[in-house]
């Protein structure tokens, strides 16, 4: 943990040094360097029998958190909706 800490702080450090220089292949190389990242995070994952055995499980309750989420989403916007628009209704404002 503590490598990972020095790497990072020696990264802003660099930054910092170089922040007056228009460096334009940094975001190319961030991009890759992600992608890169996931590519053997899925390598990774896939190697892992726990992980694939259990893939059904985990794919159903993404679709609950999902479901869920959105559907506290709509209720909390409609909620929110009907709180502003009755506030403005004797002021002229929204009707519905």
């Amino acid at each position: 943990m503590l490598k990972v800490v020095a790497i990072m702080l020696s990264g802003m450090a660099v930054g910092y040094l170089l922040r007056k220089r228009r460096l334009r292949i940094v975001p190319h190389a961030v991009t890759v360097l992600i992608w890169a990242l996931l590519f053997f995070l899925g390598v990774e994952a896939g190697q892992n029998p726990q992980v694939v055995g259990g893939i059904r499980d985990l794919g159903l309750e993404a679709l609950w958190l999902s479901l869920t989420g959105i559907a506290g989403t709509v209720l909390f916007s409609w909620t929110l909706w009907r709180w502003i628009s009755n506030g403005k209704r004797g002021k002229g404002g929204l009707k519905s």
